[in-house]
């Protein structure tokens, strides 16, 4: 296994850290089959391939890929449901890390690396999963795109990635943590095993198929 040289880490959160289609496929069909049940959304089945596709988007770039199909009301009542059924998962200790995750960031912290926790998603999704999994003990800084009004993450990192000692790396699965490392010369890391396709990891410098291989990787 090559071992990289960084002083930072930025985390992608779901498909990286946290396997999200536990909470986030029950959420997403109960919310669409209450628009269907509503005729505010035209009758479809749904599969686990087609729902994670979504996983890693902003509310805004997912609702965005329905058209005009359905109205803006109907989608932000919708992703309001969605956050809410995930909450009460979360809650019922349904989430679930991928094995090993804490383990990683615990080594990884123990070892002097700079932990950052980036992820698309909403201000109380992250709020949750950290109280949940104590994640707050791990990153030395958790930032969510609502906080910027869903700005991309590469804007994002141009408000925080200063603020952290080089070099950097970024962990995630989607394309939007190769573009986001990419334009800020960071060494790119791919998660197999999360959700992206092999076609999003083209501009990543390597590829893991299990998080616990970063234990490897940066010594």
């Amino acid at each position: 296994m090559n071992q990289l040289n960084a002083k930072t880490i930025f985390f992608d959160y779901d498909g990286t850290l946290h396997d999200s289609m536990a909470i986030y496929f029950p959420a997403f069909s109960k919310a669409y089959q209450a628009l269907v049940e509503s005729n505010q959304a035209p009758d479809k089945t749904w599969t686990y391939e087609t729902v994670s596709k979504f996983l890693g988007q902003t509310p805004k770039e997912m609702w965005a890929s329905f058209g005009s199909d359905i109205s803006e009301t109907a989608k932000q009542n919708a992703s309001k449901a969605i956050g809410n059924t995930m909450e009460t998962l979360i809650r019922n200790e349904k989430a679930n890390l991928y094995d090993g995750a804490l383990e990683t960031l615990k080594v990884l912290k123990a070892r002097g690396y700079k932990l950052v926790f980036i992820s698309n998603c909403k201000t109380q999704y992250m709020k949750n999963h950290t109280e949940i999994f104590n994640l707050d003990d791990y990153f030395d800084l958790m930032v969510c795109a609502e906080m910027y009004d869903y700005a991309p993450k590469t804007k994002v990192l141009e408000n925080i990635a200063k603020d952290f000692p080089k070099p950097h790396a970024i962990v995630g699965d989607r394309h939007h943590d190769m573009e986001a490392g990419t334009a800020h010369n960071m060494i790119k890391i791919a998660c197999t095993y999360g959700f992206g396709s092999s076609d999003e990891h083209q501009e990543a410098d390597i590829t893991i198929d299990d998080i616990k291989e970063l234990q490897k990787i940066f010594i």
